[in-house]
């Protein structure tokens, strides 16, 4: 049987590593009102001056995540583009770009704050985009009769920030991404899509081209600025208590470390037990649609007030359908016919 997201038990190491730093540059990709009110949104960084001076600049282009599997916070994909010829020198030699997950959190602030620091090579030669999926949006996707997964929701974020990065003109011939399931499906998918560009998937992108690595970085660090907005709005004086993160309904809080948002992290999952509301469970930075949300939720003395949402089918006497107003049934039938007048009918005639 495959695991799921949260089957996947992270090592303490892991845990520190995704933990958000207290002092995470805030990117320009973050937009706190968005944020707190749980809404999905996308930031385009703008096209840089090495490029813009010259738009038949052949690019370079790398997509990857942040945040897949977290129950708590949103997931944000993020590409990352710059002239061919500068890809290795500019990124791997000069700035030694490196998958997010093996830099420091410091390194990776460090990365993003000259990147958008106008004047600086990164700044005048590189751009970039993020997608933001909130913990909410991705939950109703989820619960929606469609059934809207993780997956599609990844592919379409990818599929929409490359697709607005070349309607801004930008001359893409390569495309690196680090892969969701199977690189070779991904990857033709893709091809369909724009055919005319060299498109790589594969597994571990964001380690083999320093592209996928930017992005990552971009990704990485657009998530955790997101994750300490969601929590200054429980940890600030004037919310503590009284609010949840989406400061619209009410629960009481307890303010404690939430560390990195991931099921297997202590500290996530006992913030979450300590601060479940009855009815409203926890505001937008909460995945509902995890098992570890749904978990607490039902069990323990914390459990939640069931609500039913009875479904009658029609069969409540008192349920009018709007076609019984247009269709004749009897006299009971014809109110709009009373309203109106009679019914034409062969009898009647008609001139």
């Amino acid at each position: 049987m495959a695991k799921t997201l949260e089957d996947i038990i992270m090592e303490s190491q892991e845990i520190e590593q995704e933990t958000p730093p207290e002092d995470v540059f805030m990117a320009p990709s973050i937009t706190k009102s968005d944020i707190l009110s749980g809404k999905s949104y996308s930031h385009f960084s703008p096209i840089p001056s090495a490029i813009s001076e010259d738009m038949s600049t052949e690019c370079v282009l790398g997509v990857d995540e942040a945040g897949r599997g977290p129950v708590l916070g949103p997931m944000v994909y993020a590409l990352f583009y710059l002239p061919i010829e500068l890809h290795h020198s500019l990124l791997a030699e000069t700035h030694h770009f490196d998958d997010s997950k093996v830099l420091t959190a410091a390194f990776r602030s460090t990365l993003m704050r000259t990147l958008c620091t106008s004047a600086t090579d990164l700044y005048t030669s590189c751009g970039w985009a993020t997608r933001l999926l909130s913990a909410r949006d991705i939950s109703a996707n989820m619960f929606s009769p469609q059934c809207y997964n993780l997956n599609a929701q990844a592919m379409d974020a990818t599929i929409a920030l490359i697709q607005g990065v070349l309607d801004r003109g930008v001359n893409v011939k390569e495309i690196y991404i680090d892969t969701i399931g199977r690189p070779e499906t991904y990857q033709r998918k893709l091809e369909r899509i724009w055919p005319s560009i060299k498109i790589t998937v594969a597994k571990k992108a964001d380690s083999l081209y320093p592209c996928v690595s930017a992005a990552s970085v971009c990704a990485k660090v657009t998530r955790d600025a997101a994750l300490d907005v969601c929590y200054e709005a429980y940890s600030s004086p004037e919310n503590s208590g009284e609010t949840t993160a989406s400061q619209t309904q009410p629960v009481k809080t307890e303010v404690i470390a939430w560390g990195s948002g991931y099921p297997s992290d202590a500290r996530t999952s006992g913030w979450l037990k300590k601060n479940m509301d009855p009815v409203f469970g926890w505001g937008n930075e909460t995945r509902f649609s995890w098992g570890t949300a749904k978990e607490i939720l039902e069990a323990g003395k914390n459990v939640g007030v069931k609500v039913e949402w009875p479904d009658n089918n029609g069969e409540d006497e008192n349920d009018m359908k709007m076609t019984d107003y247009f269709a004749g049934k009897g006299e009971e039938g014809d109110e709009m016919v009373n309203w109106f007048g009679k019914r034409v009918t062969e009898e009647m005639e008609v001139f």
